[in-house]
């Protein structure tokens, strides 16, 4: 029996969604091998998510290869591949302490590397720095992220944002939907981005005046018009159908 016939159209809809995050972020050039990791909460009652196979390539995740697991990153749900269970513990941190965080999103973009290791971390230096800005959080390095203990103290740091700079480490968005959490992402990215390609000049920088980096929020809902990630959804949807449309298998 295939993997669709064996969950709901619901869960079916989110394997899917998170199986084209994953390309996505691949095909932007945002992976690291096998490792970092994108995980969702499936719709239902029980605390289960859905991660990675641990080995596969993020351009190789489909719909039905993706992991079941519960918040201690135990398998509930038959499957050929195994998943890195150390590589959950910053996602089921967040999915533990923050119930709107039904998707999280955790990568080691060069960019974004550079940037966490910098002391005064994202600067705002430009239009796509402002919308990360108004939700920023940021926790100290403490090592490879497998020490339980240090989970309080991520989601202590990580407070009411969405938007999370783990310092000489890497990047972590998280949000209702896997849409809007790839979206928080694309944008802090691209901030990182810019930071670096600026810095890089040698010319003194300019910074937007805390006033506007203030009242960015409400801006970026009117961007946004309400309607977050899955205003662009849709069309990256359609973009990952004309490369390869496997990830919906």
């Amino acid at each position: 029996m295939s993997v669709k016939d064996q969950v709901s159209a619901q869960e079916w809809q989110v394997r899917q969604d998170l199986a084209a995050c994953y390309r996505l972020v691949a095909h932007y050039g945002w992976d690291d091998l096998i490792f970092t990791h994108i995980s969702v909460r499936v719709p239902g009652a029980e605390a289960h998510f859905l991660l990675n196979p641990y080995g596969l390539l993020f351009e190789e995740v489909t719909a039905s290869n993706l992991v079941k697991i519960d918040i201690n990153g135990n398998k509930v749900m038959e499957s050929d591949y195994e998943v890195n269970p150390a590589g959950f513990t910053i996602h089921s941190a967040v999915h533990e302490a923050r119930e709107d965080a039904h998707c999280v999103l955790h990568l080691h973009t060069t960019e974004g590397v550079a940037i966490s290791a910098q002391e005064n971390g994202l600067l705002p230096l430009s239009q796509f720095s402002l919308f990360p800005l108004s939700a920023l959080s940021y926790h100290p390095y403490e090592g490879v992220a497998l020490n339980p203990d240090e989970k309080k103290r991520l989601v202590a740091d990580l407070g009411t944002t969405n938007f999370m700079i783990l310092q000489s480490h890497g990047l972590l968005t998280c949000a209702h939907s896997v849409c809007d959490a790839f979206l928080y992402m694309y944008i802090l990215q691209r901030a990182c981005e810019s930071q670096i390609m600026a810095q890089s000049g040698g010319g003194k920088l300019i910074q937007v005046p805390h006033m506007i980096v203030e009242g960015i929020q409400a801006q970026a809902e009117q961007v946004l018009k309400g309607a977050g990630g899955s205003l662009a959804w849709p069309a990256l949807l359609r973009k990952l159908d004309r490369l390869d449309p496997s990830y919906k298998d």
